[in-house]
């Protein structure tokens, strides 16, 4: 084939090739190249803000510790202050009223635990962020060091779509759940007990609702919950974008180019 073409037609095309395989070395696909650049840019910006996010949510919700509190007279004691503690992941049928004195009321009181276990909810809730804030961790690490072998391979972005709109899902179904417990745990812990506990019903038993913990933090929790999901699902464009559904020219095979188009001999 030599022969048909002009002289040294072989070496120059020998010579055009060479430098597409010294760019697609596996060492250079591979290796680590550093570039914060992507953090400027929406893809990477708003994964940054995701990982932030999901730390507030196990800050705001996963260290939570409270108590209510009531205020109890029977023969002998008056106002004595009883208190429930109850903390994340919210057993409340774990946390009781102890009686008010020794005597127990004089034998009238029967400790009272609260109505409720939500753990469920707040658990999945808690720990979904945390493996959101490990997900984000390795994303930024791939954008940041990575982003060639990202953007040269029709799969990494696919499977980062298919994970960021699941999240985004995710989110809204843990928020939801939460918010929904959260409100029980309200009713469990506010002023509505005193209706609730037997002792207090007895002749000579006088119960009031005193106080309960602030939950301002735990309405935080839902509040970064819905931006959470707000962000995974507009993220999502952005890492579509990335994907060979949106530009199908990121999965044409890069080896097409090597050889020059026939020409007439």
């Amino acid at each position: 084939m030599c022969g048909l073409l002009k002289p040294g037609g072989c070496l120059q095309a020998s010579l055009s090739v060479s430098p597409f395989f010294t760019d697609l070395s596996p060492q250079k696909m591979l290796g680590l190249q550093v570039n914060l650049s992507p953090l400027l840019e929406p893809l990477g910006f708003i994964k940054v803000l995701e990982w932030i996010f999901s730390i507030f949510i196990f800050a705001t919700c996963g260290v939570y510790k409270g108590t209510t509190t009531i205020l109890v007279s029977c023969k002998g004691v008056v106002n004595k202050t009883v208190t429930a503690a109850f903390a994340y992941p919210f057993r409340l049928n774990t946390a009781v009223f102890s009686a008010p004195d020794p005597t127990r009321c004089s034998g009238t009181w029967t400790d009272f635990h609260l109505v409720g276990n939500f753990s469920s909810s707040a658990q999945f809730f808690v720990t979904f962020a945390v493996l959101v804030f490990l997900y984000c961790i390795a994303a930024l690490v791939l954008y940041v060091g990575y982003m060639h072998l990202y953007r040269n391979t029709g799969k990494i972005p696919l499977i980062d779509l298919v994970i960021t709109v699941m999240a985004a899902f995710l989110w809204l179904v843990s928020t939801s759940a939460w918010a929904k417990a959260l409100t029980d745990i309200k009713i469990s812990t506010g002023p509505s007990i005193v209706q609730e506990i037997a002792s207090c019903k007895l002749p000579g038993v006088t119960c009031l609702f005193a106080s309960v913990t602030s939950m301002g933090t735990l309405n935080l929790s839902v509040v970064f919950g819905l931006l959470n999901m707000i962000l995974w699902g507009g993220n999502a464009w952005f890492v579509y974008k990335e994907t060979s559904l949106h530009n199908p020219s990121n999965s044409t095979p890069q080896s097409s180019g090597i050889y020059p188009p026939t020409t007439g001999i």
